[in-house]
C-alpha cells in the first residue's frame, strides 16, 4: 500500500499487499474507532494486527479504498470523496449510501455504479 498525498488516488493498492488501518485513518483524519464504524466492523478488528489482516477486514478496507479512488476525480478531493461515500444517498439503491451498501457486502454494485458514471452514463 502506497500513501502519496500528491497522487490523484487516495491509495495505490498493489496486489494482495496488506492494508494498514492506521494509514487509512490518518489519511481520512479519523481515528480507528471511527474507521471501524465506517467499515462496519468491530474496533478490535483494527487494534490487533492479526485481526486486521483477516480476509474480511482486508476486503472491507480494499472495497472502501477502491470506491473512494473511483469517486475522487469528480468529487474533487479525497476528503470530498470520503464525505460522498458516507453521506450521499444513491437513488439507484433506494437512497442508501455507498457506506451502507459496502457494509451489506454490495461493494461490487457500487463499483459498477461508479463505472457507469465514469463512462458518462447515468446512474
Amino acid at each position: 500500500m502506497n500513501i502519496n498525498d500528491t497522487d490523484d488516488r487516495f491509495f495505490h493498492l498493489a496486489g494482495n499487499e496488506a492494508i494498514e488501518s492506521r494509514a487509512i485513518a490518518q489519511r481520512l483524519h479519523v481515528n480507528k474507532t471511527q474507521l471501524a464504524d465506517v467499515l462496519g466492523i468491530g474496533v478490535d478488528s483494527l487494534r490487533r494486527s492479526h485481526r486486521e489482516r483477516a480476509a474480511r477486514v482486508q476486503t472491507r478496507m480494499r472495497d472502501m479504498i477502491e470506491i473512494i479512488n473511483r469517486a475522487q476525480p469528480w468529487a474533487g478531493s479525497v476528503n470530498q470523496a470520503f464525505a460522498w461515500y458516507r453521506s450521499q444517498p444513491l437513488p439507484s439503491f433506494g437512497d442508501q449510501t455507498a457506506e451502507e451498501l459496502v457494509k451489506e457486502g454490495r461493494a461490487d454494485a457500487v463499483k459498477a455504479y461508479l463505472s457507469r458514471i465514469n463512462e458518462g452514463g447515468y446512474a
